[in-house]
């Protein structure tokens, strides 16, 4: 499951990015965003998800969020 489809208030921890992009696997990895790596998401707002993630807040578009299984 992608983190769209996560329910807010449970932590999952991250099993895969999936993505060809190299930059979007580098911004995600500066994030602390890597297989292993508890996430929370928070809400679910129109634009994507926000997620806690390395006791940090981050607001990330749904394309995004479908690139990190959980």
């Amino acid at each position: 499951m992608d983190l769209n489809s996560a329910q807010p208030g449970i932590e999952y921890i991250i099993k895969d990015i999936v993505t060809d992009d190299e930059e979007l696997d580098a911004f995600l990895f500066s994030l602390g965003c890597y297989s292993g790596e508890p996430i929370t998401v928070i809400q679910h707002l129109k634009a994507g998800p926000v997620i806690t993630i390395k006791d940090a807040r981050y607001t990330i578009d749904k394309q995004l969020a479908a690139a990190i299984t959980v």
